[in-house]
């Protein structure tokens, strides 16, 4: 099953947003395929995405992460998991923090765990939306254009990379092992790639060729 713990829904105005993909959600259903080759795709908006940058070796860092309940990610491709958060690693000293909480609220309780030191945490919601590609056939369709060595025995569940899917650049994480990946591209692109990715798909509806 995909990781469900940083899924996020409005109410009252937040109800009245539209989402940058919500255009093509039946598109999208439509284009799912089931059985053995299955692989499904669907759009997850909303998500409150936060940027923290800070020196990871600072005092600042260890206030930021007990803030959020876990140190942050040291190495490249990792993830924590915090109670409500979800902090994936970007950079050296950058971190993509999601979570089911407010935006605004949880980028100032960040910019208070910084303390005037050198850092930012911004609310950058807006800028992404995450698109989730799942199935026995997920990792094929990602393969097609995404040059990542996505075979278990390099990424698996709880791994999170920037990279490129075709020629759109992305956050790549994988939730589970089903395989679920969900891919954050910048709003903008996300027409584009989520058209690429129903076009991978449409081939995993025939018969696999001996």
């Amino acid at each position: 099953m995909a990781d469900t713990t940083l899924e996020s829904h409005g109410s009252g105005p937040l109800a009245l947003r539209r989402s940058p993909l919500a255009h093509l959600h039946g598109a999208m259903r439509a284009a799912g395929v089931e059985g053995a080759r299955g692989v499904r795709l669907s759009e997850r908006p909303f998500l409150t995405m936060v940027s923290l940058r800070v020196d990871p070796a600072s005092a600042a860092a260890n206030r930021v992460g007990t803030a959020l309940g876990a140190p942050l990610p040291a190495h490249c491709g990792e993830t924590a998991r915090t109670g409500l958060h979800r902090v994936l690693w970007l950079g050296p000293d950058e971190w993509l923090v999601l979570s089911r909480t407010d935006g605004a609220v949880l980028a100032r309780e960040m910019r208070d765990a910084l303390a005037g030191d050198p850092g930012s945490a911004v609310d950058v919601s807006a800028n992404r939306t995450t698109l989730e590609l799942g199935g026995p056939a997920a990792r094929q369709v990602l393969e097609k254009g995404c040059a990542l060595d996505l075979h278990p025995r390099s990424f698996g569940p709880a791994r999170a990379v920037t990279t490129r899917v075709g020629p759109v650049p992305v956050v790549l994480w994988q939730t589970d092992d089903v395989p679920t990946y969900r891919l954050l591209p910048r709003s903008s692109f996300a027409d584009y790639l989520a058209h690429w990715l129903m076009d991978a798909m449409r081939e995993f509806r025939s018969p696999a060729v001996p």
